[in-house]
């Protein structure tokens, strides 16, 4: 039996539509059974013809990784687990959530796979657990070090990694993976989709910084090769292309018919701008659009190597323009919601 944590997510939903696909009964964790939905329009849409017959080897388990019976319970005949679950913000207010739902549920789900004796973890971090080159390409070496621009989100998952490690110690067989931004059918509403809704309403701005992405379909196909294979107890970043913020908004842009942006602001006015931004998100309770640690990043120029991934795990990724094309008209397709 195959465990899926935040199987609603971007990243844990095409991870069941890989593992059913090759045939794997999955046991999928969920907080919100209104995701659920979305999740198998994703199914019709990747197989409009045998759809149900992949779906009916999902068994869908209400879960809160922060109650230590659910987790008990939910890791009953468990053999191998994969932990996708997260909480990405990078507004200071949800600090404390962010150390909640990524450093306490990971320790949570280590503790429960090492009491259960799994036979295999895969951690899914991110580029935030991993310092910053700025003399060139990151890598895994990059040792992660705390700072004024250092997002709440990046403090929580390198704690979460320390979990995971910490759990290595103690004997759990464990892989960890730190993807980038990722891309791929889903809700524009989400963290790393929303710049799609932002496209598509037309971006006269655009940050000056860099960044890597990387398609969801790599991503959870390097997790199950990892997952298949001997490797244990490290690390790998998962990255596709490395671009200049104004070259992906231009061809996110292009793809949606706008006009590419023209204009950088300073970095004060922008800041400015997510400070009132922040501020009305503490009255309002919602949090959308940009923060200020999210104004840090988009003037930051990182550059990451997977390197140590392709000398392990050879690998065919996705291009930009094929990962666009996937996100737009698969979620053309799977929404209904006024998402686009």
């Amino acid at each position: 039996m195959i465990l899926v944590t935040g199987a609603t997510g971007l990243l844990g939903s095409h991870l069941l539509i890989q593992l059913t696909q090759q045939g794997h009964s999955c046991r999928a964790l969920y907080r919100n059974e209104h995701k659920i939905k979305d999740v198998k329009a994703l199914y019709f849409y990747y197989f409009p013809e045998d759809a149900t017959d992949k779906w009916d080897s999902i068994h869908w388990v209400s879960c809160d990784l922060l109650n230590l019976m659910e987790v008990d319970e939910a890791m009953n005949n468990v053999d191998y687990v994969y932990h996708c679950a997260a909480l990405v913000s990078f507004f200071k207010a949800d600090f404390e959530s962010c150390i909640q739902n990524n450093r306490v549920a990971t320790a949570n789900m280590v503790n429960y796979s090492l009491k259960h004796q799994i036979k295999k973890m895969c951690y899914v971090s991110s580029t935030a657990a991993i310092g910053v080159n700025t003399n060139g390409d990151t890598s895994e070496q990059k040792k992660w070090e705390p700072g004024n621009e250092v997002s709440g989100y990046s403090i929580s998952k390198f704690l979460a990694e320390k979990e995971v490690w910490r759990g290595i110690e103690e004997g759990l067989n464990a892989v960890m993976i730190n993807p980038c931004v990722i891309f791929g059918p889903g809700d524009w509403n989400s963290s790393s989709l929303a710049i799609f809704k932002a496209a598509k309403k037309g971006m006269p701005f655009y940050p000056p910084g860099a960044n890597a992405i990387v398609d969801v379909r790599d991503v959870v196909n390097i997790m199950i090769q990892l997952m298949e294979s001997p490797v244990s107890s490290d690390r790998f970043l998962c990255v596709g292309p490395n671009l200049r913020f104004h070259t992906l908004f231009s061809a996110l842009c292009e793809s949606l018919g706008k006009k590419a942006p023209k204009f950088t602001a300073p970095k004060f006015v922008a800041l400015f701008y997510a400070l009132i931004n922040e501020l009305l998100g503490h009255v309002t309770g919602k949090r959308a659009g940009v923060s200020i640690e999210s104004v840090h990043s988009g003037y930051k120029s990182i550059r990451y190597t997977r390197e140590k991934l392709d000398k392990t795990i050879p690998h065919s990724y996705y291009t930009l323009d094929e990962t666009i094309s996937n996100v737009i008209q698969g979620s053309r397709l799977i929404t209904k919601n006024g998402l686009l």
